[in-house]
């Protein structure tokens, strides 16, 4: 059994305080970037526009997930205190609502542009498990979305939480999410997946979708939700949705002509 009692601080500057959570989504954003104008992109109109396009990226996915997040795991709180949607920093993202705020980016910069959104997104497809990773990692250490009560050898103690023995589901996720589906993808775009542009972000929402189900069964539910249908999660039923999505784009992608 591990015992986390890591600090969510990770340095303080003054009064100023750096989580590590920020620090995830900064490295994972620069790496990501990087990945993307040093590996994949080949296109010069692409690469030159790129940088301008990150812009849109972390605005779309910071907006994304935090009304994801306040719409879908806790609408009534934030009813009652719709100023505190504004209050990022005292956490609450959704994923899915990030990848929504992405898709909207995506669409608002290509139609500026004239140019098929789907060569965005499945650059970033490719490189989203990098920031997935990094993002699992800070919520191990943040002791958040943690998983549920387990005597298996590898069980963790969440000491700011209770002393229960539990799934490090972040950890799960960190391993399934970033490095197996990074290499996952990595080797679709060997098979020159990106041809007919969209077939890589179907092959994300779908891979995604499966690993991020799997996990929710070690994974507590947000208390203010808990099971719903067939006693699933919330985080099951909009993996559910978005497997659905990711299978047609696919398959209406590949049969283009």
């Amino acid at each position: 059994m591990f015992t986390n009692n890591f600090d969510p601080v990770a340095f303080q500057i003054f009064s100023l305080e750096i989580r590590w959570y920020s620090l995830a989504y900064i490295v994972g954003i620069s790496l990501g970037w990087l990945y993307c104008k040093k590996k994949l992109i080949k296109n010069p109109n692409i690469l030159d526009i790129f940088d301008d396009y990150i812009t849109y990226l972390i605005i779309g996915i910071i907006l994304g997930g935090r009304i994801g997040y306040a719409l879908f795991y806790n609408l009534e709180y934030y009813l009652e205190h719709p100023i505190e949607i504004l209050m990022v920093w005292n956490g609450g993202m959704s994923f899915h609502g990030g990848l929504i705020g992405v898709i909207v980016a995506s669409k608002l910069f290509s139609n500026k542009h004239k140019i098929n959104q789907f060569i965005f997104l499945d650059l970033v497809a490719l490189s989203a498990p990098i920031g997935i990773f990094f993002g699992r990692i800070a919520n191990f250490i943040n002791s958040e979305l943690y998983g549920r009560e387990t005597d298996v050898p590898w069980a963790v103690q969440f000491v700011l939480i209770d002393n229960i023995n539990r799934h490090p589901s972040q950890l799960y996720e960190a391993f399934l999410e970033g490095i197996i589906l990074f290499f996952i993808l990595s080797y679709f775009l060997k098979k020159n997946y990106l041809k007919k542009p969209g077939q890589i972000s179907g092959l994300f929402l779908i891979f995604y979708s499966l690993f991020r189900f799997c996990v929710e069964f070690f994974r507590l539910p947000d208390p203010q939700i808990g099971y719903l249908i067939l006693n699933l999660t919330l985080g099951q039923l909009i993996s559910a949705i978005f497997l659905i999505i990711g299978a047609l784009l696919f398959f209406i992608k590949k049969n283009e002509i």
